[in-house]
């Protein structure tokens, strides 16, 4: 070495002592910015809801008619209060005394916390059974708790005998809050507890469990800091249906990516006796699966962009901003981790120094299940892929028995349900959509041509128009013209005018959930062309959220496919390969969503599913699944480089086969953990992609995709380097 040279290098002792330094100062300060974040993030799981809204029409496009109604109807109004129908019933004719008492009882509502002052009169019906009673709930309580207390106090005050129930818009918004209230809680323990035993019967440690859920917990924390202050600023939309999905989606990613990189350090162990080097050669080894993996999932989100449901195009970046910090947390975390621990974090099962027994093994195992799989493989691949796509096809016939055009509001929570039994009651007594109104916005001078429109149509039971100086509210609207509302000789009241529209409400005879209302609504939106009017409401709301549904997933899903396939072209450099692994896994959401459909029909028998249901069982199937094939793919490759493509398979087969298969079982348990909240919809969604993961990790990617690979050999590769140069 020259003399110049030899005087600017640093000598060896130094330079050791800088590498130590880096050693430990990079790990703490790693293990400091991460802590730091979950300590941040942590204590916001019991405040999500303070960010969060349940309302259908925030999530509607601003182009839809229930949208502009949603809008308008505050300028009608001196506030935001939410609706809730006292619902008395008897089995036997109500006396004067009884009714006296429910009204006094109604009277005195207001004198409770959350209630407005405009509590309409106790109304008999016309069989004398049942009295109802419109209260209003301040838009700004906590309508479960004022809900539950409401009923309580007529429950007391109710006479003998009578059955109380509080139902409508407000009820229904209770039971939804009832139902996501265990999201903080039950589901993120639940998710947790699930993955925990998993991985202590998989790895027989005790150690390396805690280690992986804490990047999984970690990498949660951070992510719902990020999302809960975009929310805070309205940058972000949040529901309790977006965070449960944000909760699994994270807690399993995590899982899957610390998996594969713990399986790659484990095989660097035994080669490796440095742990350190162990690490690193583990990191090099998983960066670009992991990468490749996370980046096709939030390539797959980000097209919910695309949406008009603001509920699908919320769920995209919130989904996509908590893959990252999964992938963040395996990549940054998870090894730091690993470092500190060395062999200790595999006890009682230390990996040995052993890379005299790897060089007798050629880097693959012989002996056990994937070994002896592989070996099926070589002697009847055509066989084995040709049996599988069969079967898969016989499941993904039950498609056709899918009913996803939505499903009524009081069928979206499941058990026990208040609302709905109120609702059913309400519905005996009175006319079906009583409380739940369709809210027409219409020019004034058309006021009339428009009431005479829906008392025509026998969908509607009633008319009425909001008029500021009537004591009620509201004047009814005849085919004469307006009347008061109440006692005889009442003059009738000047609609309110605001911008020169007027606001019709016309109670359906059908409840407002229900298939008749959603056909009455849709005959009232043609029917009322002429006078330019814009039909809102309950009904409308589901109306409008169903069709944007059903354009997104028709729309989306395309985009998906061809998005994934451009990722998996340019990480396996060709063609062929990833065209037949999106065919395999669109075959595997297919055979998913059929079995769902005979399993949701014939031993659930669900009342349907929404028409999101399977728009975001293939985001997460074709998202997820497609990771499983390139974590297998991206080592066949690396294997057949040196091997040969048919030997490569075999070899990629044989290496990931136990990791991909333990990555399979987390993700399908968490996304299972769904199933403990009582929505319909994530139940729904909690099935089909726990099914679809299970029959994708031990089908599809055990049997399918090795099988085929190997019957076509390098041409799979085609038409990179490695079709030309390559061997079978």
């Amino acid at each position: 070495m020259p003399r110049s040279d030899r005087a600017t290098t640093p000598p060896l002792r130094e330079r050791s002592r800088r590498h130590s330094w880096v050693r430990v100062f990079l790990p703490v300060a790693l293990i400091l910015v991460w802590l730091a974040g979950a300590s941040f993030g942590g204590p916001l799981f019991g405040k999500v809801d303070e960010v969060s809204s349940n309302d259908q029409t925030t999530y509607l496009p601003e182009s839809a008619d229930a949208t502009q109604v949603q809008e308008l109807l505050g300028e009608f109004r001196d506030s935001d209060e939410i609706p809730a129908i006292a619902v008395f019933t008897s089995e036997t004719e109500l006396t004067d005394a009884e009714i006296a008492a429910i009204t006094d009882a109604v009277a005195d509502t207001p004198s409770l916390d959350g209630i407005g002052e405009d509590v309409s009169p106790a109304l008999v019906s016309d069989d004398g059974l049942a009295v109802q009673a419109f209260i209003p709930i301040s838009g700004d309580a906590e309508v479960k708790d004022v809900t539950v207390e409401l009923g309580d106090e007529l429950r007391a005050a109710a006479p003998d005998g009578v059955s109380v129930y509080i139902t409508g818009p407000a009820g229904f918004t209770a039971d939804l809050a009832a139902g996501f209230a265990g999201i903080d809680g039950l589901l993120l323990g639940v998710a947790l507890l699930a993955v925990l035993v998993i991985l202590v019967l998989v790895y027989r440690s005790l150690l390396l469990p805690l280690v992986v859920l804490s990047t999984s917990l970690f990498a949660l924390c951070v992510a719902l800091l990020v999302v809960w202050w975009l929310a805070k600023f309205e940058i972000l939309l949040l529901s309790g249906q977006t965070q449960g999905i944000l909760f699994i989606l994270v807690i399993g990613a995590a899982t899957d990516y610390a998996l594969l990189f713990v399986a790659r350090f484990r095989e660097e162990l035994r080669i490796a006796e440095d742990k350190g080097t162990a690490v690193m050669a583990a990191w090099k080894g998983s960066f670009e699966p992991i990468v490749a993996s996370g980046g096709t999932v939030i390539a797959g989100l980000l097209c919910l962009l695309l949406s008009d449901l603001k509920s699908n195009s919320t769920l995209g970046p919130v989904a996509a901003i908590g893959i990252v910090f999964a992938m963040l947390a395996a990549l940054s975390l998870l090894p730091t981790l690993l470092l500190l621990f060395g062999r200790a974090v595999f006890w009682p099962r230390r990996p040995r120094f052993e890379p005299e027994v790897v060089a007798e093994e050629h880097g693959m195992r012989t002996t056990g299940l994937w070994a002896r799989l592989a070996r099926l493989i070589t002697r009847r691949p055509r066989v084995i892929w040709i049996v599988t796509t069969l079967v898969l096809l016989a499941g993904a016939a039950g498609v056709t028995q899918l009913n996803a055009v939505g499903v009524p509001q009081s069928d979206l929570v499941l058990g026990a349900s208040e609302a709905r039994d109120g609702q059913a009651a309400l519905g005996e007594h009175y006319p079906g959509g009583s409380g739940s109104p369709a809210y027409v916005i219409v020019a004034e001078d058309s006021l009339q041509d428009a009431a005479e429109v829906l008392l025509a149509n026998d969908g509607v039971d009633s008319v009425a128009v909001t008029a500021s100086d009537s004591p009620s509210g509201s004047a009814n609207v005849t085919s004469d013209g307006i009347v008061a509302v109440g006692p005889p000789g009442t003059p009738a009241p000047d609609p309110t005018v605001v911008d020169g529209d007027v606001l019709l409400q016309a109670t359906l005879s059908d409840a407002a959930d229900s298939d008749a209302a959603a056909e009455t609504v849709r005959s009232l939106r043609t029917e009322l062309t002429d006078v330019d009017a814009l039909v809102g409401g309950v009904t409308a709301t589901a109306i409008d959220t169903n069709d944007a549904s059903i354009h997104d997933r028709n729309l989306i899903i395309p985009v998906i496919l061809v998005v994934i396939m451009l990722i998996l072209m340019l990480l396996l450099r060709s063609i062929l390969a990833p065209v037949l692994l999106i065919l395999t896994t669109v075959l595997s959401f297919g055979t998913a969503m059929g079995v769902s459909a005979l399993v949701f029909n014939g031993i659930f028998d669900f009342p349907g599913a929404d028409p999101a249901v399977p728009l975001y069982g293939f985001v997460f199937l074709v998202a997820l699944g497609i990771d499983y094939n390139i974590f297998l793919m991206t080592r066949v490759r690396e294997e057949s480089m040196e091997h040969g493509t048919r030997e490569g398979v075999l070899r990629g087969l044989s290496i990931t086969g136990g990791v991909i298969t333990s990555a399979g079982l987390v993700l399908a348990a968490t996304f299972a953990a769904l199933s403990v909240i009582p929505i319909l919809f994530l139940v729904q969604l909690a099935f089909i992609v726990a099914f679809g993961v299970l029959l994708d990790t031990f089908v599809v990617r055990s049997l399918l995709v090795p099988a085929l690979a190997y019957d076509i050999g390098k041409r799979i590769w085609w038409p990179s380097k490695l079709w030309r140069r390559g061997s079978d």
